[in-house]
């Protein structure tokens, strides 16, 4: 087993200069981290010199690239130009190969809103079709590709399962994020043991969950598909079942990369070096029985 930290996690350091996307590599080798994870906003526009940049201070640091994950939209993304869209993330797999990273993640898209009556099942094979062109690509350069259970159109496990077995290629699999499918009232333990045996990576994320029959909490919270308001917080500190999705995951055999993706009100260096230790803990617990 492995820990790894998304660069997203840092984001109250990273916008006010705090922490520059490259120092996030020294910090995190300082918490403990084998390896980090880059999104393709904090890379930037001059994505691939920063990648460039990344990869030696990585490699100089001892830390691992460990994902690239970034943004897709196989429905309205390049205009609705479905071929185009593929031709733009397939130029984010050269960005990932860059970074030496073996994995990346993207969207496939955030839903259709323009017919009312255009589910899931009606746009499924068009999703598959952009996510196999973009792991064929990505297999030919020793990259794999996967998606991930995010933007609540694509968030239920239902969904993310029947999308990766349309595609149906060796070379795409799933990130599991495991507090996501709160986001779409998915209970995680559950949606964690469907979706374990097709983990490529797996992200540790939690949140305080507020049922919908409440008053709203406030600042900080956000509203799921079905109506409950969620809040980030550290691992350990929420509602999310981390130790039976560990469970879960240790069943199917995953013995990958746990990134965790901390969106927390707290600090976010102290949520996520707590939220190291408690997972770490977590981990020690179920994968040593």
């Amino acid at each position: 087993m492995k820990f790894s930290v998304s660069s997203y996690s840092f984001s109250q350091y990273l916008k006010i200069g705090k922490l520059s996307i490259t120092d996030c590599i020294t910090k995190v080798k300082e918490m403990g981290f084998d390896g980090i994870e880059f999104t393709d906003s904090a890379l930037g526009q001059n994505a691939t010199e920063t990648a460039k940049q990344l990869a030696l201070h990585a490699a100089q640091t001892g830390i691992e690239i460990s994902n690239y994950a970034v943004s897709a939209d196989f429905l309205n993304g390049s205009g609705g130009d479905i071929e185009k869209e593929i031709e733009r993330v397939c130029s984010q797999v050269d960005i990932a190969k860059i970074l030496g990273s073996p994995l990346m993640r993207h969207d496939v898209c955030s839903g259709k809103t323009a017919n009312h009556y255009e589910g899931y099942d009606n746009v499924v094979s068009r999703l598959a079709y952009g996510c196999r062109k973009v792991t064929e690509y990505a297999k030919s350069i020793g990259i794999k590709t996967m998606t991930e259970n995010h933007g609540f159109f694509s968030q239920d496990s239902m969904r993310v399962e029947k999308l990766i077995n349309t595609v149906a290629h060796d070379n795409f699999g799933w990130l599991i994020d495991m507090g996501n499918f709160l986001c779409a009232d998915d209970d995680p333990a559950i949606a964690v043991g469907r979706a374990a045996r097709y983990a490529f990576y797996v992200h540790a994320k939690d949140f305080i969950v507020k049922s919908g029959q409440s008053p709203n909490p406030g600042a900080g919270f956000f509203m799921s598909r079905g109506g409950n308001f969620l809040r980030g917080t550290i691992i350990g500190h929420g509602d999310v079942p981390i130790t039976q999705c560990l469970y879960a995951l240790k069943n199917a055999g995953y013995n990958g990369y746990i990134a965790i993706e901390f969106e927390g009100m707290e600090d976010c260096v102290k949520g996520v070096q707590i939220g190291l230790e408690n997972l770490k803990k977590y981990a020690d617990t179920v994968y040593s029985k």
